[in-house]
């Protein structure tokens, strides 16, 4: 007896150590509770064996005991689940345990659980085990706990895991099952009255497009039955292959479809590969079928559930694609996809159990059997929209009068349902290949076409089959078997049978190489030089745009932009033809190319005007070596008609150095280094400066003041005289133009005089002079009698080409009532020598009238002796160069030039004297006239009578 109490004490210490460190807690129910949540509840027990022990939660006594449990399955896997209820009313509660087979939410994606008994028996702490109450899709145990009670239970679990326990109340669980199955029934319903009207659409119209919808809704039916648990109710299905059917019907909804969107989008008709692909995908799901009957249902659902994932995906991309290409097709399924892809998110959102409501997975079938359904519509349009023509076979007359109608030379037939293409004749044989070669499908012509056409001659089909309307009109090109690309014009228009499907597609095949040969050269001459096939400036323009994008982003791209400008080439122009301007510019361009390296660009602007894009070269010693050689090339002589000439350029450059800087500006400034490399006298290399911009400016200031100027009376005349060497008196006037700027000041004429012939303006200014000369000299005779006296005037380029030079001035002389041969013209010897017949001419008319007419700055110009003997000047002026030569040679030089002078007949003014020795050397000399500001400056009208009052005396009235 105090052995066995001994073993007693001892086993009861044991139980205390190996029992857990704290009661099991309790749930508190309450009439009120209509569904408990007992998931989160439970405590697990994994492993534990046939045999399992176990503590109690406390009584109403406070006491926790411990219990043992033995297992009821043969098979058990030894988990074991724990959890307490206590019934804190007065009453007797009848509860039901609802432990779902399957739950979507949760179930995982990679590994998915596909549901399983659960719990195998539960045992209370208090009376006999739970009765299971009979249910097909979950395991139901029916509990009663007296008032006041507080019962330990302990479950069997048949599966490692148990997604979801709930405590419900008998009447609403019955409730919700009923309510459940009326929504399941409905769903399950319309699924299947879709899938059968899509089979016998299938059968009415026996287009592959069919035929996939309905197995699309097929699996959805499949898929819904299994989870709403109505195949089930339909067949026997043997505890633990839930999961295979299971398994089965994902993998059918995931190969269903790849297999609608590939008929639907009709992939197959233009690549076999996509065809490849898609067999392959669904070789690959039918293996996976293989493995969940033979191996894991899990891992085949699994792989079932990212396919359909993916196609989803992909999916969404080629109806995206297509639709912005105008394909019908893909436009009306996107509704259809979006939908697809928002029941893929909730999804999605279930398995990883982000979303944990007992309604989602009900909703989640309802929302596939409406995907189908929207689908279905989609598919529908296509089937009973209306036709003209019934589908069947042509006649060659019928086919020819549909040649005719499309208008062209090689018949083109394409039979759409058997996709198989027919041209009479075979336009195979006129380009080399093999007879025959291009009848059959559609897509054994893509690799014949031109890559760049194949995209455009596939859209352009798919167009018309979807639009079931209109003509082709499409331009493609075709490979010979000798490698070359025969361009042809496809004219054809859709022949619609009686469902509204494209039947046929029937037109011409004519080629047009040679119009579009015609066109790429128009295209070229468009952005070329037709002169040296060089770039024009609008191609060079794009070019340079692309290449300073370029440089934005690498640092090693610098481009640099050369305008080269040929100095004086109108002279070969009018000295030796336009033919020898030609052959000259093309030698140029030439030797230009011959600098380049592959990166680098030449292009011609103008006449004599080329820009050179720098690529090759970043150092900047390289790249003024680089100008130097252009330089040298240009000055190179060239050899023509047995003369050597020597040509020479003026350049302007500027480097890329600002991110912001465009082709446009980059041009304009390097334009702008060249005009002042112009200014400085030609053949010369002028890097670009800011500064050029602000004289550009200024130049464009000065032609908008210049045209005001003249309106507001701001130009006036300034006299310079004119000395007799003889007895140094006044012998006549030098007229020079003055501006008076309001703003600016006196203008020198070297400022705007260029840019007055430039916009036009140096004719209005040239009347104003005479006007104004011949009025104040007519005014001084008037004060000093009729001296003899003279005013000169210079003459512009603009104003001797002028047909009414000599009417201008005529009009001058008799509005001042001044005698012509008081008034005098100058004319500087380059003027004349650019169009020496026309300047005769012109010269002569004017000589006619008596007035005067002087060749200013002689010696400077290029003028043949023999042309100044046919002119008829009657002075000449010494340009002041010749005057202020310091070398021993001048008075040699001066001498033969007065004397030359008299021999001809004319009088000699000698410019810029600067003292006495040399006013006296030029008397011995012969010279008569001299004009410097030793003799004074240019005067004002009023200052200029003055001097004359003192040389002359005044004329008694």
């Amino acid at each position: 007896m105090l052995l066995t109490v001994l073993v007693a004490a001892i086993l009861a210490v044991l139980a205390v150590f190996t029992s857990p460190a704290s009661a099991i807690e309790p749930i508190r129910i309450s009439r009120d509770d209509v569904a408990l949540d007992l998931s989160r509840a439970l405590e697990f027990h994994r492993n534990k064996g046939s045999s399992f022990q176990v503590s109690t939660a406390p009584g109403i006594d406070g006491i926790v005991r411990r219990i043992e449990v033995e297992a009821k399955d043969e098979t058990s896997s030894g988990d074991w689940a724990v959890f307490a209820l206590a019934n804190t009313t007065e009453q007797q509660l009848d509860r039901l345990i609802v432990a779902p087979h399957f739950r979507l939410v949760g179930s995982g994606l990679i590994w998915p659980d596909l549901g399983s008994r659960r719990i195998a028996a539960i045992t209370p702490s208090e009376g006999f085990a739970l009765d299971q109450q009979e249910s097909p899709d979950a395991d139901v145990f029916l509990v009663t706990l007296n008032p006041g009670a507080v019962i330990t239970f302990i479950a069997e679990l048949s599966s490692p895991d148990v997604p979801q326990v709930y405590l419900w109340d008998p009447e609403a669980y019955k409730d919700t099952v009923n309510s459940y199955t009326l929504f399941r029934g409905i769903v399950i319903g319309i699924a299947g009255l879709l899938a059968l009207f899509l089979t016998i659409l299938f059968v009415v119209k026996g287009t592959t497009m069919f035929p996939a919808t309905a197995a699309l809704a097929w699996a959805a039916l499949a898929y819904i039955c299994v989870d709403f648990g109505f195949l089930s109710k339909v067949i026997e299905i043997s505890p633990g292959n839930e999961q295979l059917w299971r398994a089965g019907t994902e993998i059918a909804l995931a190969g269903s479809s790849i297999v609608f969107l590939f008929a639907y989008l009709n992939l197959n008709r233009w690549h076999g590969h996509f065809s490849y692909v898609a067999l392959a995908w669904i070789a690959g799901l039918a293996v996976i079928a293989g493995v969940a009957v033979f191996f894991d249902p899990a891992v085949a659902a699994g792989i079932a559930r990212i396919s359909f994932a993916t196609t989803a995906l992909i999916g969404i991309v080629l109806v995206a694609y297509l639709g912005l290409r105008g394909y019908d097709r893909a436009i009306m399924l996107v509704p259809s996809w979006l939908m697809v892809l928002v029941w893929l998110v909730g999804s999605w959102l279930t398995i990883t159990g982000m979303l944990d409501n007992d309604i989602v997975q009900p909703a989640l079938g309802g929302g596939l059997v409406l995907i189908v359904l929207l689908i279905g519509f989609t598919v529908m349009q296509h089937a009973f929209s209306g036709g003209a023509l019934q589908q069947g076979l042509f006649s060659d007359m019928e086919r020819q009068a549909l040649a005719i109608t499309g208008s062209g030379d090689v018949v083109v037939d394409w039979d759409v349902l058997r996709d198989r293409v027919v041209t009479r004749p075979d336009i195979s044989e006129p380009l080399g290949l093999g007879r025959g070669s291009l009848h059959g499908p559609a897509r054994n012509w893509l690799p014949v076409l031109h890559p760049d056409d194949r995209d455009t001659f596939r859209t352009t089909l798919d167009m018309v089959l979807e639009h079931r309307r209109g003509r082709i009109a499409q331009h493609f090109r075709l490979r010979a078997a000798d490698g070359h690309y025969h361009w042809y014009l496809m004219r054809a228009r859709p022949v619609v049978g009686s469902d509204g499907e494209v039947i046929r597609c029937v037109g011409t095949l004519i080629e047009v190489t040679e119009q579009k040969k015609a066109e790429e050269r128009l295209l070229h001459d468009a952005v070329h030089d037709n002169l040296t096939g060089l770039p024009n400036r609008e191609l060079f323009l794009n070019r340079l745009d692309a290449v300073i994008a370029i440089a934005r982003d690498e640092e090693k791209v610098r481009p640099t932009v050369f305008v080269i400008d040929i100095d004086r080439f109108k002279h070969v122009n009018d000295g030796l033809g336009m033919s020898a301007g030609d052959t000259m510019l093309l030698t140029l361009a030439r030797r230009l190319h011959r600098l380049l390296k592959p990166r680098d660009a030449l292009s011609r602007f103008t006449g004599d005007q080329f820009a050179l894009m720098l690529l090759s070269e970043q150092d900047p010693a390289r790249i003024a070596a680089f100008a130097d050689a252009i330089r040298a090339a240009i000055r190179a002589p060239i050899n023509f008609a047995k003369r050597e000439i020597v040509l020479t350029g003026s350049v302007g450059l500027v480097s890329w150095t600002s991110p912001s800087a465009t082709a446009e500006d980059m041009v304009k400034d390097a334009e702008l280094a060249m005009q002042q490399a112009k200014r400085f006298g030609g053949d010369r290399i002028e890097p670009f400066r800011p500064a050029f911009r602000s004289y550009g400016a200024d130049r464009l200031q000065i032609e908008s003041d210049l045209r005001r100027a003249i309106e507001r009376g701001e130009f006036s005349l300034a006299y310079q005289p004119i000395i007799r060497l003889e007895d140094n008196t006044v012998a006549g006037f030098e007229a020079l133009l003055r501006w008076d700027n309001p703003r600016r000041g006196m203008i020198p004429p070297s400022e705007f005089i260029p840019v007055a012939e430039n916009c036009n303006l140096i004719v209005q200014l040239g009347l104003f002079a005479m006007q104004r000369a011949a009025e104040d000299l007519a005014s001084w005779q008037k004060q000093i009698g009729q001296t003899p006296l003279s005013v000169s005037v210079n003459l512009s380029s603009r104003q001797l080409i002028r047909q009414d030079l000599v009417q201008d001035v005529r009009s001058a002389l008799a509005r001042a009532n001044l005698k012509p041969i008081y008034f005098r013209l100058e004319l500087t010897e380059s003027l004349v020598m650019d169009n020496p017949e026309q300047a005769a001419h012109v010269l002569d008319k004017l000589r006619k009238l008596g007035i005067g007419l002087s060749l200013d700055d002689f010696g400077t110009g290029y003028s043949s002796l023999s042309y100044l003997t046919r002119l008829p000047f009657d002075t000449i002026k010494i340009d002041k160069s010749f005057v202020d030569d310091t070398s021993p040679k001048k008075s040699v030089l001066l001498n033969s030039m007065v004397d030359m002078a008299h021999d001809l007949g004319l009088a000699v003014v000698a410019e810029g004297v600067s003292n006495e020795a040399d006013a006296l050397q030029l008397r011995q000399m012969g010279c008569e006239f001299v004009q410097s500001f030793l003799y004074g400056p240019p005067l004002q009208p009023d200052a200029a009578l003055r001097m004359l009052k003192e040389h002359y005396p005044l004329v008694q009235a």
